[in-house]
């Protein structure tokens, strides 16, 4: 019997999988694992470069923590590459190409190969193309042959298509945003893969395209609908013949005609999966008009000041339009002006990205007072510069300036300028510096909803609707070329699901 891994409710507690539970699967089945992971907003004018990914080989990969739930299983996983970056603008296409061509040189070496997990995200946008996860399957496809099992495991906000479909075999994807059940999704593929290996099944991929795209902000499973959508998965996860359903929220930065929510299920029940499909896809649609921001949300100057009036702290303030974890630039000073500009006082601001302002701090030296221009480096045609004194308090021990970071006090704020592209969601991001974040009165981080780490100290949390790559005012973004019609953009749409399956199962 296949024992699926599975989340009780909402909550990441016991969950039993094939790789410590389940009967040994045959010694000389041979499986490759690889990827690559970004979110790429269309918005945004920045590309992402070589430089930005972080690519693991070979000894790295293994040893990798991400990768450690693998050597659980009887088998070995023999690695390739995974590359992964910091969401933001679409991919170069040679940087895009000499990824790709690297992972399917190594995955050739490998051959012959029976099972091939893929460990993705699934908005990735690559320049001159729409579909780039198709294309990196297809790739693989050709490599392996047409026998070899494809097991893909998703963000919550990936985009799916035919193509991709028609390609894989298998797909789970994430059942909590904030997204704290990653290994969980990544073990639901995998015991998914060995167990149809073990028990030569080619499942069937089956999914149901939903016209409705909402930025995370408004689709969080902490609060309705969401919470109700997404819990009662993991027991429809147990009906016969199910090995995995998966809904998922989409990526709505993407002009592409891919990017929508989605129901995926995998099995070998299609009347089953069939059925479950049309039934999520319908209650996705009748809850479209309930997907609300689930944090209290005002304009840049609005939050400030409400965050300097709370007779509570720390007031945490997220620059949501600017958020580095969902495709924003990370480098706009907005909400470091208006905090100057109304005074603000015992702030901390983690971080802006800036490096010749980061550069000056270092050359200047700790207790320099010293003139910079912060903000709007990367891009300077979607924001301004900040011109203003500053005195250095700290500077991080690097010796790669492209990955230096400093601490500088400005007025009341203390700010964190970074060489390069980050998020500052974690405790430990901020105390590295010693800098600790509940001693002061108000927290300001490029985010959108909060992380797990920086939610529950919030007091209040406030999210500003902030300009930049990622606005959140969906409705209004630039004119799309691509994109689907879909819910909100499209307020009187009709829609009756549909069910698609996989070439695959045709052949």
């Amino acid at each position: 019997m296949y024992r699926r891994s599975f989340l009780k409710g909402a909550s990441l507690t016991a969950f039993t999988t094939l790789a410590n539970a389940a009967p040994t699967p045959p010694r000389d089945q041979r499986i490759a694992y690889g990827g690559i992971g970004i979110e790429c907003s269309t918005y945004s004018h920045l590309r992402t470069r070589m430089d930005e990914f972080t690519i693991l080989r070979d000894a790295e990969l293994t040893a990798s923590a991400r990768f450690q739930f693998l050597k659980r299983y009887p088998v070995t996983f023999l690695p390739t590459l995974v590359a992964t970056a910091v969401p933001g603008g679409p991919i170069e296409r040679k940087t895009y190409d000499a990824i790709r061509a690297e992972f399917l040189k190594r995955l050739e070496a490998l051959l012959p190969l029976h099972g091939l997990y893929l460990p993705m995200h699934g908005a990735m946008f690559v320049e001159g193309m729409q579909d780039a996860e198709a294309d990196w399957y297809q790739a693989a496809r050709k490599v392996v042959g047409p026998d070899c099992l494809l097991s893909a495991s998703y963000d919550l906000h990936g985009n799916i298509s035919q193509p991709i479909i028609d390609t894989l075999d298998m797909l789970s994807a994430f059942r909590t945003a904030p997204h704290i059940d990653r290994e969980e999704t990544m073990l639901r593929s995998t015991d998914m893969l060995l167990h149809c290996l073990r028990e030569k099944i080619r499942p069937t991929l089956m999914w149901a395209p939903v016209p409705v795209l909402m930025p995370g902000e408004r689709s969080s499973t902490e609060w309705e609908p969401g919470k109700r959508l997404w819990a009662q998965l993991p027991a429809l996860n147990r009906q016969p013949g199910i090995l995995d359903v998966s809904m998922l929220v989409g990526y709505v930065w993407a002009d592409e005609p891919r990017s929508t929510a989605a129901v995926v299920i995998t099995g070998t029940a299609p009347d089953t999966q069939r059925r479950l499909a049309t039934n999520l896809a319908q209650q996705y649609w009748a809850a479209r008009t309930e997907f609300k921001f689930g944090t209290e949300t005002c304009t840049v100057d609005d939050c400030v000041q409400r965050a300097m009036n709370a007779k509570t702290q720390p007031a945490i303030l997220a620059d949501s339009g600017d958020n580095p974890t969902g495709g924003g630039n990370g480098d706009q000073a907005t909400v470091l002006e208006s905090l100057l500009r109304h005074k603000s006082q015992d702030v901390v601001f983690a971080g802006i990205t800036d490096r010749p302002a980061t550069e000056a701090c270092y050359k200047a030296g700790v207790g320099a007072h010293i003139p910079l221009s912060i903000g709007a480096t990367l891009d300077p045609k979607a924001s301004r510069p900040l011109k203003t004194e500053a005195v250095v308090k700290f500077l991080l021990p690097e010796t790669n300036p492209a990955r230096r970071e400093a601490v500088v006090q400005i007025q009341g704020v203390t700010l964190v300028l970074a060489a390069y592209r980050r998020p500052y969601h974690d405790i430990a991001d901020f105390t590295r510096f010693g800098l600790h974040p509940k001693s002061f009165k108000i927290i300001v981080v490029k985010s959108g909803y909060l992380s797990p780490e920086l939610a529950p100290i919030a007091n209040p949390s406030l999210m500003a609707l902030s300009d930049g790559a990622i606005n959140q005012d969906i409705v209004h973004l630039p004119a799309n070329r691509y994109r689907r019609p879909s819910y909100p953009f499209v307020a009187n749409l009709s829609f009756s699901p549909k069910v698609y399956g996989s070439a695959r199962n045709r052949s």
